[in-house]
């Protein structure tokens, strides 16, 4: 890519904060960090994040050595912290006033936002919606040029969610689509605004994740399970979010089927009817008792299992780096996840790959592979018409495969473009970084 020569370009990553202990947000974090540092070296990345103040950062991706700066910059209550949105917003209002989160605003050529990937809904609640929505505003009103990176619109519940929503992406400088499905409820959001230049419809940025193998320590219990080709392995990913508080995830989402059931059907089925292995594989790490942990829902599950059988299943060790735990996943025969990323993951790596579904999100991405017909909707499902589509995905992997080596290429390649677009937009901004973002 030919390079801006008009000095460095200083963006703001926001919504894919990389310490929140969810893999697929900090996926997209190293997707991005990665597709910038290897195609230009004169944009440095300022990364929102939920730590304090203003650190730099330097980290090896795919053999690409990425550095930038972090700054701690989150929705709370507590509206006097430094870090706070609303802080951050009063002091942009006056000029920056000392406030890393706002300099970094205001020195910035773009604000890069991807909304976790699929949080720009208010299907989370209306607090999820505002952390979302602030930064967006924030940008807005600066005059700054905000993109919107491949990531799912809506389903947005609510009239006045649907205004800003509408609003923000009528404002926006380029929105990207992260799949067909929700291309169209942007087109919606935009109606007479669409613009088929600054509007368009993508991938995933976390098609285009980079894979580092764990250490021998970090996997030195399960590499048996990796190298011995002759026995199934499947990956399975089980959500805390959905397990671990049942009645709030069956009304918030509106889940006919059992989860927790589905879960332990489908194991025991594949524990019955194979001879796979099953390596349980949490994508949000956060420490048991947490109310999202897939940590505790995966030992929920274990626990639940007959110990004449648990020889065959096993939770993975703790892994911290979205590259690796892609390594990790990419080891498997067959993977089904309910958390988007961690089928992703899968996906890129052309494993074949089934999804519990609890939003339209889900479809969508897998639609983007040719795969629809591997995602299973416990919101129209019960229980055995959800584990039996998921049976039905585990016995048809290798037609799978097929089809995953047809489709994923030309996935391949549409990630690489819209990242070399993405970037060659941030070079065209007219903004140079402005060493006083730095100052306390």
């Amino acid at each position: 890519m030919e390079e801006n020569k008009g000095g460095l370009k200083h963006v703001c990553l926001v919504g894919m904060a990389p310490d929140t202990a969810n893999m697929g947000v900090s996926a997209l974090c190293c997707s991005m960090l990665f597709g910038i540092s290897s195609r230009s070296t004169q944009v440095l990345p300022m990364v929102w994040d939920n730590g304090v103040g203003l650190r730099p950062f330097a980290c090896e991706l795919g053999g690409t050595k990425a550095e930038g700066l972090r700054c701690g910059a989150y929705h709370t209550k507590r509206i006097y912290q430094s870090e706070s949105f609303w802080k951050i917003r009063i002091c942009a209002w006056l000029g920056g006033a000392c406030n890393p989160g706002a300099k970094s605003i205001l020195s910035s050529s773009a604000i890069l936002d991807i909304s976790g990937g699929d949080s720009f809904t208010d299907l989370y609640g209306p607090k999820r919606f505002r952390s979302v929505t602030l930064p967006k505003i924030i940008a807005l009103e600066q005059g700054k040029p905000l993109l919107l990176l491949p990531q799912t619109y809506g389903p947005f519940q609510t009239r006045h969610a649907f205004r800003i929503a509408q609003n923000i992406a009528r404002k926006s400088a380029m929105a990207w689509a992260r799949d067909e499905h929700s291309f169209e409820v942007l087109r919606d959001l935009l109606r007479g605004d669409f613009d088929p230049i600054r509007h368009r419809t993508g991938v995933d940025v976390a098609f285009g994740l980079p894979v580092t193998r764990p250490s021998e320590d970090c996997i030195a219990g399960k590499l048996e399970w990796f190298e011995d080709k002759r026995t199934p392995l499947v990956g399975l990913n089980v959500s805390g979010l959905l397990l671990n508080h049942p009645k709030e995830a069956a009304e918030r989402y509106g889940i006919k089927a059992d989860y927790r059931e589905v879960i332990l059907s489908l194991i025991s089925r594949l524990l019955r009817d194979s001879d796979a292995r099953v390596l349980l594989i949490p994508h949000v790490v956060t420490p048991a008792g947490h109310y999202e942990s897939d940590i505790q829902a995966c030992g929920s599950i274990l626990a639940m299992l007959n110990s004449q059988v648990t020889h065959r299943v096993a939770i993975v060790p703790t892994v911290n780096d979205p590259c690796e735990v892609k390594w990790i996943i990419a080891q498997c025969d067959w993977f089904c996840g309910t958390r988007m990323h961690s089928t992703i993951a899968a996906l890129s790596s052309c494993v074949p790959t089934a999804a519990i579904s609890y939003s339209p999100k889900t479809l969508g991405v897998f639609d983007t592979c040719g795969q629809g017909a591997h995602v299973a909707d416990p919101r129209r499902l019960n229980k055995e018409e959800t584990t039996d589509q998921l049976w039905e995905s585990w016995q048809k992997r290798e037609l799978a495969k097929i089809g995953l080596n047809a489709a994923l290429p030309n996935v391949l390649r549409q990630a690489e473009i819209q990242m070399d677009e993405i970037v060659g937009t941030i070079l065209k901004t007219g903004c140079t970084f402005s060493d006083g973002v730095v100052a306390s």
